[in-house]
């Protein structure tokens, strides 16, 4: 058994030279090799090109590494968590490439797996596929992602042997697996190192023979960002948006396997008890997804895709990104429910990208749209100058072409039968002429019920 040289996160920040490709761990702050990005932000390498789901947070991180000027490019999934980053796309001091976040996993798989690239359906027929190569495989259409590797892979994971054998806590899987196979060479920070044969070998998620480095490194509260801590409580929620999520929650049967997005599609979380036996997928890499723990934070407790600690369920499951957009892209999930700025008569949805507006990032919705078995959108009906999000044909960048199933805005419920709007019912308050003169897409109507 190799025995893996235990080293200072001084050390190891020396490892990474200028104009090296770096793989970082870490889906926000949870599971991200904090302290050994920190220890490479006082140094002197530059022009580093940063691939990881997002630059950290504000100076925390990647985003240290970004506000010392240290980073040429950065290739990931979302920044607009980090308005440094943001920023600095927007004035171009920052080259950035957007991957879908399914994507982004699955290309650090593959090339850790020694595959040059796959054929995907996320993206088809979007501006992220940009000049790819497209093709119609099985008869859909699927756009050409190539591997991704690095020269340095920073990780974190929970316990390590000396031996080099990683386990990972919760949800601090993410991206960390794929990386530890995708680098020529891998540094693993660890809360705690121990014997050879202190983890069994059916905990160990990362084998040994990935990794070159061990720093051991004690996480700490200042080290989590936005996930640190959460405050318990209610949530003050307008009557519209909970009408939405409770018409939401009817679509939902026992048994289904459902990803909530952000914004209005968190509400149904709220809303789900125990006995619907619902299971909620969050794509950082858990089923099972209970509500928010009362108090507490990512120390104590898994996080969701918006980076909000919460609690596990019975039965509930962890694993990494890849496995976990694997079962979106295989059909396993039954149900998604995402916000949308537009949806039009063709059931394309966009709901990533408002141009001028400081938004950077395609996130996991790209993977979920096409991947979903059924995809419900709640949305306002109107932005807040009254302009229709319900549309002839969209105008914002697209997330999906024709994958949307359901519309619930805080107005009217649409269906998309046989590729034909239907207006089905009536939201609490709204009227008919109301809907009608709101509503910038033709529609059939299908009155099945007036509210």
């Amino acid at each position: 058994m190799k025995a893996v040289p235990v080293i200072s996160v001084e050390e190891a920040a020396v490892l990474v030279k200028s104009g090296d490709t770096l793989l970082v761990g870490g889906f926000g702050m949870t599971g991200n090799p904090v302290h050994l990005v920190h220890a490479l932000a006082e140094t002197d390498t530059r022009d580093l090109t940063f691939i990881g789901n997002n630059v950290g947070e504000a100076g925390l991180s990647g985003g240290r590494l970004l506000r010392n000027g240290q980073l040429k490019k950065a290739i990931g999934s979302f920044f607009t968590s980090n308005r440094e980053a943001v920023a600095a796309a927007q004035d171009g001091s920052l080259e950035v490439e957007l991957i879908p976040q399914g994507t982004l996993a699955e290309a650090l798989r593959a090339g850790g797996a020694g595959i040059g690239g796959f054929y995907t359906p996320t993206a088809a027929g979007t501006v992220i596929a940009g000049d790819a190569d497209v093709r119609v495989l099985s008869g859909q259409e699927m756009v050409f992602v190539p591997a991704l590797r690095g020269d340095v892979a920073l990780i974190r994971a929970w316990r390590a042997d000396r031996a080099g054998n990683l386990q990972y806590r919760l949800t601090e899987q993410n991206f960390n697996p794929a990386m530890a196979t995708a680098a020529t060479l891998v540094i693993v920070e660890v809360e705690e190192i121990v014997e050879v044969g202190e983890i069994a070998p059916e905990h160990v998620h990362t084998s040994g023979l990935y990794v070159d480095y061990l720093v051991q490194a004690t996480l700490t509260l200042a080290d989590l960002g936005s996930s640190a801590d959460v405050k318990g409580g209610a949530k003050r929620v307008d009557d519209a948006r909970m009408n939405m999520a409770r018409r939401a929650l009817q679509e939902l049967r026992p048994g289904d396997v459902v990803n909530l997005g952000i914004g209005i599609p968190t509400l149904v979380a709220d809303l789900i008890t125990l006995e619907m036996n619902i299971n909620l997928h969050t794509e950082n890499g858990m089923l099972g997804v209970g509500p928010a723990p009362e108090g507490g934070g990512a120390m104590e407790y898994p996080v969701n895709a918006g980076k909000i600690p919460v609690t596990a369920l019975p039965g509930a499951s962890y694993f990494d990104s890849a496995a976990s957009f694997g079962m979106i892209r295989g059909g396993h999930v039954d149900v998604a429910v995402m916000g949308g700025l537009q949806v039009d008569a063709a059931g394309n949805l966009a709901n990533w990208a408002v141009p001028g507006k400081p938004l950077l990032g395609v996130g996991g919705a790209m993977d979920l749209a096409s991947g979903a078995r059924r995809l419900i959108v709640t949305m306002t009906h109107t932005d807040p100058d009254g302009t229709p999000k319900i549309v002839g044909e969209c105008t914002l960048p697209l997330t999906s072409r024709g994958a949307v199933d359901l519309v619930i805005t805080d107005k009217a419920v649409f269906e998309f039968v046989d590729g034909q709007l239907i207006l089905t019912e009536l939201m609490p308050g709204a009227t008919l002429d109301e809907v009608r003169a709101s509503t910038g897409a033709a529609f059939v109507e299908h009155l099945v019920q007036l509210a």
